[in-house]
Parts: structure tokens; C-alpha cells; sequence
């Protein structure tokens, strides 16, 4: 047999014994801690060795039973960042797409996948209010941002005349922080972003920012882009997109919606993002709340003639001969990426599996559990809720004791998980739900862990 073969028999039974584990990994989640009990060394001394010149064939499934225990679990008690679940069709999904291992670059590398790829960005662009736009799959929010004021940024600079000064991008004082590594990385530097102060929902001020690009264009800046947080990462804020929009358009800026959090809201409460049809490129991320296992982002845009000029830069050799409308499409003309997984598989696995009925119920459930959180927090004198809940992230306090220490031991008691904010300068607990696993038993217990961890520290 020739190195790295293996029989079909080996294969099976190797796939079954994986299959097995991880029915009772999913079977195990909430049995399992909320974060594990685990340190730097621990893991080194475990799983930090030399590559062994000999295989051990099966046997390093025994090394996966011990990853499990030193991996965060996706239970139904996992409140932190926004993380979506890993739904496990999904998981599936991408167990396939290294099967067929396509690179889903042109039509000619990848017939199917390019095709199943377009159609799903188009049930997203379309789930979300904006049918006909385009768009591609990526690794996650960071990246997606990161190509869309890619376009913003050529956009603007073929506007203006040579030697016009370096570009200005405007966004609320609570944007990700994906936004300014991807100002950095084009090259405009962040002090070209202009961070607009917010209102006391924490949503981006209109006349703040109409001063800022009034002030810009004084002095002969030139305007790039502006970004609406749609989801802002600490409170879930989402900017008043209709009033910005028309901002943008007055003003001839593009306008990117970074809706990696928030934006898939969009299938419960549509009410909630009137005018997002009205952006020029749009993030989201269907690892968060289409509940996808990592990595699958998206960038849609309005323009794709404008992602073609700033991102067809292809040789000869990927040049495509047949002139076939379908089968000359190329991902590489519209998109940073030349090797590109198969991502979509496993979102058209999915979401065929479940149907859209069961991901609209799904979400609604995340944004009544996030209202039940609140409610409860609310009804109890030591605690106080820090700002609104517009989406399914909630950010409250203790009143006397200290909120770093009450994180620390909540997290050591194992029961839930949560992180943490900065909210008008005071530390908060921060809950955020994206998790189809979640019951109401599990966000009332937020409550119960945080008021028991608070007692411990007068023990």
C-alpha cells in the first residue's frame, strides 16, 4: 500500500468510531462545564509534543476524547462574545466539503460548489431584505468588513482628481474593532477614521457625523465610507440606517453595514432594520446566528461591477476561456480569496434541513430570551441593567460588589459563561444570546449564578 493510503475497511470503522463520538459529545453538551477547567501548561503538557516519525493509526482518536475536555463546549449555558452554537448538520456539511475537497474559486475548478455558493448568498441577500445583491462566503466578520471598504476605498479614490488626501471612513464610537485593523491594513491609516459620537441608546449621532464630513471636506478630505453598526458588538445597538443611508447618498459615500452580529435579525424583527436595503456592501456572519459551524462569513454588495475593479488582478493562467455566462463566473474577480473552501455546502445542508420557518423561530427565541434576561435582572434591587436590549445582547451590574471579581468566580462555578463590556465606563457582565440550545431555565440561572458568586465573595 502507498504512504497515506488507508483500506476501506480501516476508513469505515475509523469514520464510525468518529461518528460515534460525536453523537455523544452533542448528546453530552449540557452535562459538560460552561468553560473548562483547564490552564497554558496543562494543555502544553498534553497536547504540545514532537511530531512522531511513526503513525499510531485509530489511537489518536484517543487524543480527540481528550481535546473534548480541554475545548470551550457549545452548551446551552454559553453566554459569551457572540458565538454562535454549531448546529450539527451544519457540521455535517463541512465534514463533506473536505470530502469533496473543491476549491471554490471559478466554475471550471468547482461546478457545483460555485453554483450552490450563489444561490445561497442569494437566499441570505434576500432573507435579509436586500434580493439582488451579490456577494461571496469568507472566513468570518473581519474579513468581510475588510473587502467591503476594499471597494468603498477604490470607489472613492477613482472619483477624485491625483494627489486628493487619503481617505476617511466614519463610524460610531462602538464599531468593532475589525473596522479599524481593516482601515490599518488598506493603507489609510487609522487616523482617517473618525469615530462619531453615540446617543444614550448607543446608536450612531446623524448630526454628528454630517459635522464630520463637513469638517472633512474643509479641509479637502476625501470621504471613503461610513459604517453602520448594525449589532454593535457590546449592546447590540443598531444605527439609524434610513437616516444615514440618505446621509450617504446626499453626500455620494458608500455605505457598509457591519452586521456580522446583528444583521440575520432581519428573518424575526425586519421592523428593526428599515433602510438596510439602502447600503452599498453589508457583513454578516451565519457562524452567529444562523448557528453554522466556524468559519462562515459573508459580504454582500449592491455594486458588482465595483468588486470586480477592485478585486480582478488574475493571470493568465486562471484566465477563463469558455464565455458561457455561468461557466465563466469566477469568485477570485470579486473577492480577496484565490483558494476558497467549500463553505456553502454546509449552509445549504443546513438551511434545506431545517427550513427558514425553524431559523426564524430559532432567532426569535435568542431575542425573547435576551427580554427575559433583562426582565429579570430589572426585578432584582442589587443589580441594574446598563443599556437597552434592542438584540439579544445584555449588559447589566452588580450594585455593590465587584463585577470582575463576580465574572471570575461565575465562570470558575462552571455553570454559565459570560464576558464582559465597558459600558459609560463601568465594568458590566455581558450576556449575549445566539444559541439554539439555550432554554429559559438556562437564562434564568444567569441571575441565580451571579447573585450566588456575589455571596462567595463575602465567604
Amino acid at each position: 500500500m502507498r504512504a497515506l493510503e488507508i483500506s476501506n475497511r480501516e476508513l469505515l470503522a475509523f469514520m464510525s468510531e468518529a461518528t460515534n463520538f460525536a453523537a455523544e459529545y452533542w448528546a453530552s453538551l449540557e452535562e459538560r462545564p460552561s468553560y473548562p477547567s483547564t490552564s497554558g501548561s496543562e494543555t502544553a503538557r498534553l497536547f504540545d509534543r514532537p511530531w512522531s516519525g511513526e503513525g499510531r493509526g485509530s489511537k489518536v482518536l484517543d487524543d480527540v476524547r481528550v481535546i473534548a475536555e480541554h475545548v470551550r463546549p457549545c452548551t446551552g449555558r454559553f453566554f459569551g462574545y457572540v458565538a454562535g452554537s454549531g448546529e450539527p448538520v451544519g457540521a455535517v456539511g463541512d465534514f463533506l466539503t473536505s470530502v469533496f475537497n473543491q476549491n471554490t474559486t471559478s466554475w471550471r475548478s468547482a461546478p457545483a460548489a460555485i453554483t450552490i455558493e450563489r444561490a445561497v448568498i442569494g437566499w441570505l441577500a434576500e432573507a435579509i431584505g436586500c434580493g439582488g445583491f451579490a456577494g461571496s462566503l469568507c472566513g468570518g466578520g473581519s474579513m468581510a468588513n475588510l473587502m467591503g471598504l476594499a471597494i468603498a476605498r477604490e470607489k472613492a479614490l477613482a472619483a477624485n482628481e491625483e494627489g486628493a488626501r487619503p481617505g476617511v471612513v466614519y463610524a460610531s464610537e462602538q464599531v468593532h474593532m475589525s473596522i479599524p485593523k481593516a482601515i490599518a491594513l488598506l493603507g489609510l491609516g487609522r487616523s482617517n477614521l473618525r469615530l462619531i459620537p453615540v446617543d444614550a441608546d448607543f446608536r450612531l449621532r446623524t448630526d454628528a457625523l454630517e459635522a464630520a464630513i463637513a469638517s472633512d471636506r474643509k479641509f479637502g478630505n476625501t470621504p471613503v465610507a461610513i459604517v453602520a453598526s448594525v449589532g454593535a458588538v457590546a449592546t447590540g445597538a443598531i444605527d439609524p440606517l434610513r437616516q444615514i443611508a440618505e446621509i450617504a447618498k446626499s453626500e455620494g459615500i458608500w455605505l457598509h453595514v457591519d452586521g456580522a452580529f446583528g444583521v440575520l435579525a432581519a428573518l424575526a424583527v425586519p421592523e428593526k432594520f428599515e433602510g438596510l436595503n439602502l447600503a452599498d456592501s453589508i457583513s454578516l456572519d451565519a457562524h452567529k446566528w444562523l448557528y453554522q459551524p466556524i468559519d462562515c462569513g459573508c459580504l454582500l454588495y449592491r455594486d458588482r461591477d465595483a468588486a470586480r475593479k477592485t478585486f480582478s488582478h488574475s493571470g493568465d493562467y486562471v484566465r477563463v476561456f469558455n464565455q458561457d455566462p455561468g461557466e465563466a463566473f469566477a469568485f477570485f474577480e470579486e473577492s480577496i480569496e484565490l483558494s476558497r473552501r467549500f463553505r456553502a455546502l454546509k449552509l445549504w445542508l443546513s438551511l434545506q434541513y431545517h427550513g427558514r420557518e425553524a431559523y426564524r423561530e430559532a432567532i426569535s427565541r435568542d431575542l425573547l430570551h435576551a427580554q427575559l434576561l433583562a426582565d429579570a435582572v430589572r426585578a432584582r434591587p442589587e443589580l441594574e441593567l446598563l443599556a437597552p436590549v434592542p438584540l439579544s445582547a445584555v449588559c447589566f451590574r452588580h450594585r455593590v460588589k465587584s463585577n470582575e471579581a463576580i465574572l471570575q468566580r461565575v465562570i470558575a462555578r462552571g455553570r454559565v459563561y459570560l464576558s464582559n463590556a465597558s459600558i459609560n465606563g463601568h465594568f458590566a457582565l455581558r450576556a449575549c444570546f445566539v444559541n439554539h440550545r439555550t432554554e429559559p431555565a438556562n437564562v434564568y440561572e444567569i441571575v441565580s449564578e451571579v447573585i450566588a458568586a456575589a455571596d462567595e465573595l463575602n465567604a
